[in-house]
């Protein structure tokens, strides 16, 4: 086995010291002490919260305050305070799509640059012209937004996104529309367990192998980006980036399992069977029979590289989620595992991937870090700069008139198609939360007797996982999989020719059928 890992990203010793460095430095903050369980202040806060709750509740009809969830009040900062916010999301899907910015927004350096200096803007404003000024009121955001969501959510990913590179599927089957289906099938399921940007990364590439043969592909890729890029990631919290805020949130690991599979069965399945009538009845007869013939006759077998070590070491990924997290015991004991033992068990799984797995797969797969790299620049920025958003939604979001399901649906999917979906379910998460005086939301989802709770959760869930499918700049695979299929010589349509001619003709119908049978 060679350890020199070189691949289209370069090497991997980098990142590999960079584990073992972590590593080290968490077992030594555990035998300092530094990474004790939360569990010690957990019944402080909860009392903190109760005591606060009455008064969180008239601070919500005009004294200005809002409780934060963490058992302390807040002046509610001013509106303008959200501009840097809006900016950075006005960015992402403005700047890709206009001439002479379009270039310069492919360096992730420069994607960096704007969201650090949108942070540190609204970090001065807490520092400057809060009315708590100063450099506590910075760092309670930048400990809440950082180290409290910010690295989970990314070394999840992280994690998935690495994990995932290393195995790859390759062959070419006859690229009959049931072949076809059967793709979208497969990387439905998998999108849940192995996340939308995992699954996307596995099967695009011999999807787009199987049909190299012939000239109408676009519709399969489109099909892709709706099932496997986003539908498909509804069953799990790692499954798709909002469910995994919504977890970090309190929402227990199989809420989303048990809540919401009869949405994404009927979703997921009106979709694949819309593809395969639409490929069978209209795209593959147009097809020339000397590219059919090609296609029958230039097959090799499918073959399955790279799943070992790696797929035990996804299903790690997915253990580790489900089992360490820092504010509730692990099932069976009294035992709370350490703050970042959840991440740190992550790195070090993919710290196996890239040190026992196969260099020829990566190097084959094409496999970088760019598109990981690119989510974590933004991210920092959005983190940051979303939080005057959630605390004035916290103090406001009872008043906003968004009260029922339908509403809660249209709205979060409405931003989550022209903004990212991550950012957008957790500022409409909060805003539900707010109507609970008192209780998180993720506390109602336990009580049968607060099914409205549940169906406001389950509204802005299937709103956020869906409707990232609207466009190319709802979710961060879809713009991966145009990215791919184009070079590799798939003509995919323009912003506007995928709203106009895919995803409001056909998604749409079935988000608006959707929604009236289960939150009508």
């Amino acid at each position: 086995m060679s350890h020199d890992h070189h691949h289209e990203g370069g090497s991997d010793r980098p990142v590999l010291l960079a584990i073992g460095a972590i590593l080290v430095a968490f077992v030594a903050a555990t035998l300092a002490g530094w990474t004790q369980p939360v569990v010690t202040h957990v019944a402080a806060e909860a009392h903190a919260e109760a005591v606060h709750a009455e008064a969180g509740h008239e601070a919500a009809h005009g004294d200005g305050h809002v409780a934060e969830g963490h058992g302390h009040d807040h002046p509610a900062p001013h509106m303008y305070a959200v501009i840097p916010f809006v900016a950075l999301l006005g960015a992402i899907a403005v700047f890709p799509l206009l001439g002479f910015t379009a270039h310069w927004w492919e360096s992730n350096s420069n994607r960096f640059l704007v969201a650090v200096v949108l942070a540190a803007v609204t970090l001065l404003y807490y520092m400057i012209l809060y009315v708590e000024a100063g450099f506590g009121a910075a760092l309670t955001r930048v400990d809440h937004a950082i180290l409290k969501e910010y690295i989970p959510f990314i070394v999840l990913l992280f994690s998935l996104y690495v994990i995932s590179g290393g195995i790859r599927i390759e062959g070419d089957m006859a690229a009959h529309p049931s072949t076809n289906a059967i793709f979208l099938l497969v990387g439905g399921l998998l999108a849940s367990f192995i996340g939308t940007t995992g699954a996307a990364m596995l099967l695009v590439r011999p999807l787009i192998e199987t049909n190299k043969e012939r000239k109408y592909v676009q519709h399969t890729v489109v099909f892709f980006i709706f099932v496997v890029c986003n539908c498909g990631g509804l069953l799990l919290p790692i499954g798709d980036p909002p469910l995994f805020l919504g977890y970090l949130q309190g929402v227990d690991f199989l809420w989303t399992m048990w809540t919401l599979w009869m949405p994404w069965l009927m979703v997921n399945g009106i979709l694949i069977a819309m593809y395969f009538l639409v490929d069978k009845l209209y795209y593959y007869p147009k097809e020339t029979k000397t590219d059919i013939a090609r296609d029958e006759t230039e097959t090799t077998p499918l073959r399955i590289r790279g799943l070992m070590p790696n797929a035990l070491l996804l299903v790690g990924v997915i253990l580790s989620v489900a089992l360490l997290d820092p504010q509730k015991p692990l099932p069976g004991t009294s035992w709370h595992p350490y703050v970042y033992l959840r991440e740190v068990v992550q790195l070090a799984l993919v710290g196996m991937s890239l040190w026992l797995g196969s260099k020829a797969v990566r190097t084959e797969n094409k496999f970088n870090y760019h598109a990981i790299v690119e989510v974590a620049a933004l991210f920092v920025g959005i983190f940051i700069c979303m939080q005057p958003a959630l605390e004035l939604l916290n103090l406001h979001g009872p008043n906003l008139g968004i009260d029922t399901p339908t509403k809660f649906f249209w709205i979060t999917g409405g931003l989550s198609a022209v903004l990212d979906n991550a950012p957008t379910y957790l500022v409409f998460y909060k805003t539900a939360d707010a109507q609970y005086a008192g209780q998180s939301l993720a506390q109602m989802l336990h009580d049968p007797e607060h099914v409205g709770a549940t169906m406001k959760l389950m509204a802005i869930s299937l709103g956020a996982v869906f409707m990232g499918a609207m466009t190319y700049i709802g979710n961060g695979p879809n713009f991966m999989v145009r990215a791919i299929a184009e070079e590799s010589g798939v003509r995919m349509p323009s912003f506007f020719g995928y709203v106009l001619f895919y995803s409001l003709p056909i998604l749409l119908p079935v988000m608006i059928v959707m929604s009236l049978v289960f939150l009508w």
